[in-house]
C-alpha cells in the first residue's frame, strides 16, 4: 500500500537568497536531525552564469527501528540519493531524494520546494511531499510503514526551526542582506554562488540592498503560521491529512471548497482517515445541497411558538472563549412545540442554532486570534420529569440528534449538565446510544446544587456570566420556555413514526402476572456510584414496585447475563424469601413500595453507591372482576459510573414526581406507545 505525505507550505520570512544560505549550512552532518549522520557530496556543478546549480549528495541515516528489526535486516544504517537543482535566476530550489538502500524492495520519494512567496517576494516558502511504498519486506511491511512514517513525520517538524537556527548563524557571519541574481552583474553573482555554498565573506555594504516589506495576506492557507492561528496545533501527519482532502474535494466539487475548519472537524470525527472522512463529508454536502442549508442564516424566520416557548438561546461564552449555549430542557414543552411547528420545524430550529454557532466560532477566532472551534453547552434539567419522556418527542429528538452528529461533527467542546433530577438517568440511558463516543465523553453532570461546588460552573464559566436563573449575577435572555397552548397547535405538524429505534420489540419486554404473582429482575452490581434505571407502563391492573438490595451476590442462571428473571408463571414467592432472608437483616429496601395504577407509566432511577445485588420486584396483589392478567412492559439498564463526570451525588436523594409546570398538564404526561 502506498502511504502519502503532503506538508502544508512553511513560510520563512527572509528572502530566498538568505534562506539558500542558511539552507547550504546544514550539510555534512546536521545535529539538529540525529538521524541523518552524514551527506557526502557526489557531484557539484555551476553553469557558466552562476544562474544554475546541480548537486548530488549519498546520505547516510541511522533509522530509529528496533535493534532486533535491525538484525533482522543485517542493516545499521540506510542511505539515500538527493538530487537538489537550484535556479538562482527563477529563485527556486528542487530537491528530490530515493533511497538506495532496499530499493527493490522499498521505494521511497521525497520532493522538496524552496521558492518566492506568491505574495510576498521577500519571504520564502517551502513545500515537501513523500511517498512511501513497501512492495516485500521479509513480512515486515506493516511495521516498516509505521516506523518510515512516524520517523519521516519527526523529522519534517524540524524543518523550520532549522531554517531560523542557522539563519542565526548566517547573521553572525555578518551577513544580513544579499541581492538577488542579476543578469551581467557578474561580481553580485559570483559572490551570491560563494555564500550559498558556505564559502563566502561578508557583503560590502556596496553590494547589499535595501529589504522590502509587505503585508502578509490575513488567510494565506498555505502558511503554517496561519494553521496554527486559524486552525490550532496540529501534526504534521494531520496536516498532510488536511491537505490531502482538500484536494479531493477541490478536485470533486469544481467549486467552492468547504472552509478548512470545516475539513478539520469531519477528519477530526473520523480520526483523520481521509478515506473515511471524505465519505462523511461527501454525504454532508449532498444533505445541505438537498435541504439548502447554505440559505438557513439569511432566509429563516424564527416563528412566533418559538419565540415565545423556546427556552434556548446564545449566552457569551466560556473560559476557554468558546461560544455558550444555553438549553432550559427541564421547562422546555416538546410535546407542545413538537404539535406546534412538527419534528421538520423542531429540526429547522436546530439547524440554524447549528449554523449559527459556525458563524459565532469563526468571529471567536478572529477576535481571540487563535482558533476557536467548538462551543459550550449549558443544559439546564430543573423541572425534567415523565412528560419529558413523551415517547414520540424522545424519538424526534434521536433524530434530530443522528442529523447533526451526521453534518456538525466535533462542533461540542464541552456539555455541561446542571440540576439533573432523578428521572435524568432514563432520558441519558435512551438518548446516549446514539451520540458520538467522543462526543460523549464531553458531558459533565451535576445533580441538585453540586454546580455551585468547587469543581463545578465555576470551573468552566467566568464567574460574572453565570446566568441569574442559576444564581449568578448575569442577566440571561433565554426564554423561560413553558406550555404551549393547545390554542396554538396545528393539524397534522406532527405525526408518529415507525420502525423507530425505539420499538417495544427491541428494548421493552412483555410480563403477565396473576394474583399474587411476582415479577423480578436481579442486578449484579460490581461498579459502586453506577446507575439503576427503570421505565415501566403499566398496561393492566394495579401492580407495586419496589427496589431491594442483598450485600450477597445472587448469581444469574446465565453467567453472561447481570439481569435475572424470576417469579411469574408458577414461581412462587420472591427470590429473597425463597431464601429464608428476612428484610433489615439479610437485604434492605432502597426504593419505598410504589403504587402504580392502570395506564400509568413510570421513570426512575437509583445510584447504586454499594455493591451486590439489587432486585427490582412487581408485584400483582389483586386482580379485577374479569380475573384477567396485570400486564406490564418494562426496560432497565445499568450506566457504568465512568459514564457520569461531573458530580452527581444529590441523585441519590432526590426525588421523582411532577414539577409546577407539569402539574397542569398531568394528562398529557402519560408516554403513548
Amino acid at each position: 500500500m502506498v502511504q502519502e505525505y503532503v506538508s502544508p507550505v512553511r513560510v520563512h520570512k527572509f528572502p530566498f537568497e538568505m534562506v539558500m544560505a542558511a539552507y547550504e549550512r546544514r550539510f555534512p552532518s546536521c545535529p539538529q536531525i540525529p538521524v541523518v549522520i552524514e551527506c557526502v557530496v557526489i557531484e557539484d556543478s555551476w553553469s557558466a552564469d552562476n544562474s544554475q546549480r546541480d548537486t548530488t549528495r549519498r546520505c547516510q541515516l541511522n533509522v530509529e527501528a528496533p535493534y532486533l528489526l535491525k538484525k533482522m535486516v543485517g542493516v545499521d544504517y540506510v542511505y539515500f540519493i538527493q538530487n537538489n537543482h537550484l535556479d538562482l535566476k527563477n529563485r527556486v530550489l528542487e530537491i528530490e531524494a530515493t533511497n538506495e538502500t532496499f530499493s527493490s524492495r522499498v521505494s521511497v520519494l521525497e520532493k522538496c520546494k524552496y521558492f518566492v512567496h506568491p505574495e510576498n517576494p521577500e519571504w520564502t516558502c517551502f513545500e515537501q511531499s513523500a511517498l512511501l511504498d513497501v512492495k516485500n519486506f521479509f513480512g515486515l511491511e506493516n511495521t516498516v510503514e509505521k516506523i518510515s512514517m512516524k520517523q519521516y513525520a519527526a523529522n519534517i517538524a524540524k524543518g523550520k526551526e532549522l531554517i531560523e537556527s542557522f539563519m542565526k548563524e548566517v547573521h553572525a557571519d555578518n551577513i544580513r542582506e544579499l541581492r538577488p541574481w542579476t543578469q551581467g552583474d557578474e561580481r553580485n553573482n559570483a559572490h551570491l554562488r560563494e555564500v550559498v555554498s558556505r564559502g563566502a565573506q561578508p557583503m560590502s555594504p556596496s553590494m547589499a540592498t535595501p529589504v522590502r516589506t509587505h503585508s502578509q495576506p490575513d488567510q494565506y492557507t498555505l502558511d503554517s503560521d496561519y494553521i496554527k492561528r486559524n486552525l490550532g496545533e496540529l501534526t504534521p501527519m494531520q496536516e498532510s491529512r488536511l491537505l490531502q482532502l482538500r484536494k479531493w474535494i477541490a478536485d470533486l466539487q469544481k467549486g467552492k471548497v468547504p472552509s478548512d475548519t470545516t475539513l478539520l472537524r469531519f477528519l477530526r470525527a473520523r480520526d483523520f482517515n481521509v478515506e473515511k472522512a471524505r465519505e462523511m463529508l461527501s454525504q454532508s454536502l449532498l444533505w445541505r445541497k438537498k435541504h439548502q442549508v447554505d440559505r438557513i442564516l439569511s432566509e429563516y424566520e424564527t416563528p412566533d411558538v418559538v419565540k415565545q416557548y423556546f427556552p434556548g438561546g446564545w449566552h457569551h461564552h466560556d473560559k476557554d472563549d468558546r461560544p455558550l449555549y444555553i438549553l432550559r430542557l427541564g421547562q422546555m414543552d416538546v410535546k407542545g412545540l413538537l404539535k406546534s411547528i412538527g419534528e421538520d420545524g423542531l429540526l429547522k430550529l436546530t439547524l440554524h442554532v447549528c449554523e449559527e454557532g459556525l458563524k459565532l466560532l469563526e468571529e471567536a477566532t478572529r477576535t481571540c486570534e487563535r482558533a476557536i472551534h467548538s462551543w459550550c453547552l449549558l443544559v439546564d434539567l430543573d423541572g425534567l420529569n415523565m412528560r419529558h419522556l413523551w415517547r414520540p418527542g424522545v424519538r424526534a429528538l434521536l433524530r434530530i440528534i443522528q442529523i447533526v452528529e451526521a453534518n456538525y461533527p466535533e462542533t461540542m467542546g464541552r456539555v455541561l449538565i446542571v440540576r439533573a433530577p432523578r428521572v435524568f438517568p432514563i432520558l441519558w440511558t435512551i438518548v446516549s446510544t446514539f451520540i458520538d463516543e467522543n462526543t460523549r465523553s464531553k458531558f459533565l453532570f451535576y445533580g441538585g446544587k453540586d454546580y455551585l461546588q468547587p469543581g463545578g460552573l465555576l470551573d468552566y464559566i467566568p464567574k460574572d456570566l453565570i446566568p441569574d436563573f442559576l444564581g449568578g449575577p448575569c442577566k440571561s435572555f433565554v426564554h423561560e420556555g413553558g406550555l404551549v397552548p393547545k390554542s396554538l397547535y396545528v393539524a397534522g405538524a406532527f405525526t408518529e413514526r415507525d420502525g423507530d429505534p425505539l420499538s417495544e420489540d427491541s428494548v421493552y419486554r412483555c410480563v403477565s402476572l396473576g394474583k399474587g404473582q411476582i415479577h423480578e429482575v436481579i442486578v449484579v452490581n460490581r461498579d459502586p456510584h453506577s446507575v439503576l434505571t427503570w421505565d415501566f407502563d403499566v398496561l393492566r391492573h394495579d401492580i407495586s414496585f419496589a427496589v431491594f438490595r442483598t450485600e450477597h451476590e445472587i448469581k444469574p442462571d446465565d453467567e453472561d447475563n447481570s439481569a435475572l428473571c424470576v417469579g411469574g408463571g408458577g414461581c412462587e414467592g420472591s427470590v429473597l424469601e425463597q431464601r429464608s432472608w428476612r428484610e433489615g437483616e439479610h437485604y434492605t429496601r432502597v426504593e419505598p413500595a410504589l403504587h402504580c395504577h392502570d395506564g400509568e407509566s413510570i421513570q426512575g432511577s437509583h445510584v447504586m453507591t454499594q455493591c451486590g445485588s439489587y432486585v427490582l420486584q412487581w408485584r400483582c396483589e389483586l386482580l379485577d372482576s374479569t380475573h384477567r392478567a396485570a400486564q406490564l412492559v418494562y426496560f432497565h439498564e445499568t450506566l457504568d459510573s465512568h459514564q457520569y463526570k461531573g458530580s452527581m451525588s444529590s441523585l441519590q436523594s432526590g426525588t421523582s414526581g411532577f414539577s409546577c409546570l407539569s402539574g397542569k398538564s398531568a394528562a398529557s404526561s402519560c408516554p403513548s406507545r
